[in-house]
């Protein structure tokens, strides 16, 4: 299978490398509830409410509350956004008569969390999901339960903002007041994941599976066998999430496209296109399975079809990586300056995210190698990135690659290091694994991990894939 930097002997319980699936799956099925990927109350198919008409504003607003922004046409059902309107407005009235309703406030946050999943408004909706669940610890008098719920809220916006030190914080305040809860424990997975604290997160995550195993328990191990090394543990692991969600729900929808990708970024491109037909199907206009399918016609050479699923993606929510695809379709088209110019429209997106809180240095600094072919200013990024959270693998993984655009391939090596930690066996990292042994001399080790990366996944395309069918 594959192997890591701990003994099975070290984890007890049903956890991310010692259960079996069957003993998953027993688990899943004495579970009677499934709770959002997010660890958030789902606010989606609530008891039936009157229907109202797709533009409604509440009428009256207290300026305690921002204010709902509505759907775009065609993203989640009418009867969905009419259930979600519904409770905003309620919500809303009873915030005007009492600004201090800390059950108001706390089903507030929970709206304003779920919308910005929903519709990618994240600079607007996590700023506004802060203000409500702030006030309860700042301008309250919360139950120990009430005060939980809100750290547990902030937390899970801490990580949406990559403020991860903070979510961490948060994370081990919330656990004081409650350790038997499971959401926590996946904030503190996650928090440990991306400050490169992946024994922690493997315990966190144990913890989290023993205590409900569902959905939300087993995406994150699904994750943490992938970058471990044990793809098909990986992918067995978000099979089992996919099928503890309702279909048609965002979370299981979201589940069942990472569970596309996984297929995708391991070469299976005809099991990636049936797991992102099949979320279309349960999800009409899913925004992620469009760019997934897109994603896939790109690596079959249709540019002209996985542009139009791009512009139908890009009509529902602001998502920033799907610019990204278009970027890198242009350049496929030899088009590099328009190229650059889609580049420079992701930099003002991510902007508008940064001013709201959310660090985008890692993204920033991908921007720059990939699009911009600005190295001193990916660098900049990358290194402010660093320095934040040294032990990251993605965030070592990109400093590799920006040394060795450099020809610094030493450089290079020492952030590969730290990359592999883990053993994964993300092609692209073996990719570049493979050109840095080959420029430091050993030719043979350095073609044999190209070639292994590119059998893999015969699609890897980009600048590091293309030198190495080259050398190879």
């Amino acid at each position: 299978m594959y192997l890591r930097s701990w003994s099975p002997s070290r984890m007890k319980g049903p956890g991310v490398f010692t259960a079996s699936n069957q003993t998953i799956m027993y688990h899943y099925r004495k579970s009677l509830s499934f709770l959002l990927l997010a660890g958030l109350i789902s606010l989606i198919f609530l008891p039936s409410c009157s229907e109202m008409q797709a533009g409604n504003k509440p009428e009256t607003q207290a300026s305690i509350v921002p204010e709902w922004l509505d759907r775009t046409p065609g993203v989640g059902t009418l009867e969905e956004r009419n259930h979600i309107f519904e409770i905003y407005s309620n919500t809303a009235a009873a915030l005007n008569k009492n600004s201090k309703d800390i059950e108001s406030r706390l089903k507030m946050g929970e709206i304003f969390i779920n919308e910005a999943r929903v519709t990618g408004e994240h600079p607007y909706y996590y700023p506004a999901a802060l203000k409500m669940l702030n006030g309860i610890l700042e301008e309250c008098n919360p139950t120990q339960d009430q005060k939980f719920q809100a750290l547990s809220m902030i937390a899970s916006v801490q990580l949406s903002l990559h403020q991860f030190r903070e979510a961490l914080a948060t994370g081990e305040q919330t656990l004081a007041l409650n350790p038997y809860n499971a959401f926590i424990y996946g904030v503190m997975v996650d928090a440990n994941v991306e400050l490169g604290n992946y024994e922690k997160a493997v315990e966190m995550s144990d913890k989290m599976v023993s205590i409900r195993p569902d959905l939300r328990s087993y995406s994150r191990i699904s994750y943490l066998r992938e970058i471990h090394g044990e793809v098909e543990g990986a992918m067995e692991a978000m099979e089992m999430a996919v099928a503890a969600g309702f279909p048609g729900y965002e979370e299981t929808a979201w589940c069942r496209t990472t569970l596309g990708k996984l297929y995708e970024n391991y070469g299976q491109l005809d099991l990636a296109a049936a797991q992102y037909q099949q979320t279309l199907i349960e999800r009409e206009n899913f925004p992620f399975a469009l760019a997934g399918l897109a994603s896939v016609e790109v690596k079959k050479g249709n540019l002209e079809k996985a542009n139009e699923l791009l512009d139908q993606a890009c009509k529902l929510i602001p998502e920033v990586s799907f610019y990204g695809q278009k970027a890198h379709i242009l350049q496929l088209e030899g088009k590099e300056e328009e190229a650059r110019q889609m580049g420079q429209k992701m930099q003002e997106m991510m902007a508008e995210d940064a001013a709201a809180g959310h660090n985008m240095a890692l993204e920033m600094s991908r921007v720059y190698l990939e699009l911009q072919g600005n190295t001193p200013k990916a660098l900049e990024n990358a290194l402010q990135e660093y320095h934040l959270r040294p032990d990251n693998i993605e965030v070592n993984a990109q400093l590799a690659a920006i040394y060795y655009t450099m020809k610094d391939y030493q450089g290079a090596e020492n952030y590969l290091k730290v990359a592999l930690k883990t053993h994964s066996q993300n092609p692209e990292w073996m990719c570049l694994n493979g050109l840095v042994r080959y420029q430091l001399g050993d030719k043979v080790a350095g073609r044999e991990l190209m070639k292994k990366s590119l059998e893999m996944n015969p699609y890897l395309n980009g600048q590091f894939a293309d030198e190495a069918r080259e050398l190879i």
